[in-house]
């Protein structure tokens, strides 16, 4: 019997109702509390006190050589009793423990950990036990696990012993032996018990790394599967792309590309050349140059007799695609269309008609594009922008409208290769690293409410220099819940405070003709300052602007304010980013720093996972990241790197589809429905 099919209730001294406390954790089967693994470890090991810190705990034995005095204060109570370690007298402190006053007898052998103070040879006792009655904890190390309820360290530690000693002998090996010997891991069995129950250090460390590699493995062999099965299939367009066309196209540019843009349209062309989809995530930070790259994938398109398709989040962004773009291909004869939930009926009709008869060669749009009645006349490549904004079911139905069109997906919350391999994994990965030539540091300074008076001379100056300035704030109007700043009250304000400026208000509650007149006024450098709502968060591109301020900066995710920050800084100025922020907020705190340390999207992406962890930065519903129950995407992407390496290799061999070998990997995926149904996205 497979152990996720056995019954909690199968384990002696589990009845209904402990079932069901279990349940609350996430343990539904007796496979499930096997594979709960603790999160770190109490070290109940004894040590010297030679080699123990300030601070640090430890476990320390020795002779009780005075009787307790004990101390009660509020109904708390405080027992204090010297204790003879090693010749040194030590001082150990118990809090609302008094019931252990009469067992503390002068003479008798004990056991203390806590927290030891090095300067008054004091310990802060968490635990204590006594050799003459037992030593259950002693010399060990215990491990911990994420508890609630009524359940607790110990109950969970015995029900994990109790499940190891009655089933443990029925805990399958999952991977082959050729990559038990590869990599020298210890068999499944061996690591799960070490996992609860290690003797040492090293012990602990073995069976981690095989269960890590296996957990990473499992996660990779699913999207490597796919990839085999499902993406790499010659059923795709081939674009025969002329690469004299595309250097024509390339030469009339208004600038010059980076190595990083060349390297990048060069793998992006590679792919539209062959008989299988593209399937390629072009990530790279705010004011890398994606755009263009895109604009050369959709030239190609276009030349080789097909239609591009490019969705964007928001209006404004599909307004400003759809001009850039239109600019950079009139001198070709290449028409581009703009479809919006905003435009007239008169309009859609006349746009959606010449998209079916092939007379529009690129359409930019929000998810107005999805919308049943939009039909192409040959879709060749789609390009979604900013992709986490869009479900997994949006991006597939713009994909069905073409007969296996290309895809290129782009981010501008660019991540760490090996997490992009990771979540992406059905995907191939671009990465612009470089900005292009000219483009200055942003300057980033974080500064507290009470200096508003020299944040609005700043404005002042920047107007004076004939520059603009981005006011930010996180909602719209008073909120009874949250004491920020709004951006109709701030607009009010600042134009008191600057009569002799024009100050701009942008949000998500105004219609699309007056979200675009205001920001075509901003354009224009018609007005001084825009105060706006995070709609202006992704890709507007005002040069003129070098000024980026934004309220109750503690509010914000590490990456929205780095989104944010790239709305300056996109001309040959000097840009700045002044974030207000409460001082009090600590997780706050921790995000300005990183915001003044560094203008490197991806350094930024790298602290945003250490604050927030990786299903929620990557929004685990959307992108299909899991909560592994042992990995780390920080620490082990060098194992997660080989695990993709060996799941790669292993599911591109005709026998890992036919071997009884790998049978029992065929059965994981099997379960984990990979194989069938709808492909990941």
């Amino acid at each position: 019997m497979h152990l996720f099919q056995v019954p909690l209730t199968k384990l002696q001294g589990v009845g209904p109702q402990k079932a069901e406390e279990l349940h609350a954790l996430g343990i539904s089967t007796v496979g499930d509390l096997i594979e709960y693994y603790p999160f770190r470890y109490e070290d109940y090991r004894i040590r010297e006190l030679s080699e123990v810190k300030d601070g640090e705990r430890i476990t320390i034995q020795g002779t009780i050589a005075s009787l307790p005095s004990m101390q009660r204060y509020g109904g708390k109570s405080r027992l204090i009793c010297r204790v003879t370690v090693e010749s040194a007298l030590v001082t150990a402190v118990w809090f609302n423990r008094a019931f252990l006053k009469d067992q503390l007898t002068v003479g008798r052998e004990i056991t203390l950990t806590g927290k030891w103070d090095q300067r008054r040879r004091h310990i802060t006792v968490a635990d204590s036990e006594f050799p003459d009655r037992s030593t259950a904890k002693t010399g060990t190390l215990q491990p911990v696990y994420s508890v609630g309820g009524n359940i607790t360290q110990a109950t969970i530690r015995k029900l994990i012993d109790r499940a190891l000693t009655q089933y443990g002998s029925l805990i399958p090996e999952i991977l082959p032996s050729e990559l038990l010997e590869r990599h020298s891991l210890i068999p499944r069995k061996e690591a799960i018990t070490r996992i609860h129950r290690p003797e040492n250090t090293n012990e602990g460390q073995e069976a981690r790394r095989r269960m890590v590699y296996e957990e990473l493995f499992l996660f990779q062999l699913k999207l490597q599967a796919y990839r085999a099965t499902h993406v790499k299939q010659a059923d795709g367009l081939v674009h025969p792309v002329n690469n004299e066309e595309i250097r024509r196209f390339v030469s009339q540019l208004p600038f010059l590309l980076t190595d990083s843009q060349k390297q990048v349209i060069n793998e992006i062309l590679h792919d539209m050349k062959q008989p299988y989809v593209m399937n390629r995530l072009l990530q790279g930070d705010v004011g890398a140059g994606k755009t263009v790259v895109a604009a050369v994938g959709l030239y190609a398109t276009v030349r080789a007799g097909h239609q591009g398709a490019l969705m964007v989040p928001t209006e404004i962004l599909a307004e400003q695609h759809a001009r850039s773009l239109g600019k950079l291909f009139e001198p070709f004869g290449i028409q581009v269309g703009l479809l919006t939930g905003s435009l007239t009926e008169r309009k859609r009709r006349d746009i959606l008609a010449s998209l079916q008869m092939g007379l529009l060669d690129i359409l930019v749009g929000t998810h107005a594009l999805i919308q049943e009645d939009v039909f192409f006349r040959s879709l060749g490549l789609v390009v979604t922008d900013e992709q986490h904004r869009f479900g997994v079911n949006q991006r597939s139905i713009l994909r069905r409208k073409g007969m296996n069109p290309d895809v290129l997906t782009m981010t501008a919350t660019p991540i760490p290769r090996t997490l992009a391999i990771t979540v992406f994994g059905d995907m191939d990965v671009s990465t612009l690293r470089e900005r292009p030539k000219g483009r200055k540091p942003i300057k980033t300074y974080s500064v507290k409410h009470d200096m508003m008076d020299r944040v609005l001379g700043f404005i002042r100056k920047e107007a004076e220099l004939g520059r603009q300035s981005f006011f930010i704030c996180p909602l719209i109007e008073e909120s009874e819940k949250l004491d920020v700043q709004n951006a109709i009250d701030l607009h009010m304000q600042l134009t008191q405070a600057l009569p002799d400026l024009t100050i701009g208000l942008l949000h998500g509650r105004m219609t699309a003709a007056e979200k675009e007149a205001t920001m075509a006024a901003f354009a224009a450098g018609e007005t001084h300052v825009l105060v706006s709502t995070t709609v202006i968060e992704v890709g507007v591109d005002v040069p003129n602007a070098t000024l980026m301020i934004i309220m109750d900066a503690d509010r914000f995710g590490l990456s929205q304010l780095h989104q944010l920050r790239g709305r300056v800084g996109r001309g040959e100025h000097q840009s700045y980013c002044i974030l207000i922020a409460d001082p009090k907020s600590e997780n706050g705190q921790e995000r300005m720093k990183a915001m003044t340390d560094t203008d490197d999207g991806f350094e930024i992406s790298r602290r945003d996972l250490e604050i927030r962890g990786p299903g929620e930065f990557f929004g685990t519903k959307q992108s299909g990241m899991p909560e592994f129950r042992l990995a780390n995407l920080l620490n082990d992407f060098e194992v997660l790197e080989q695990a993709r390496d060996d799941a790669a290799a292993m599911t591109s061999r005709e026998e890992f589809w036919s071997s009884p070998i790998y049978g029992g990997l065929r059965d994981h995926l099997a379960r984990e429905a990979q194989l069938i149904g709808e492909p990941l996205d």
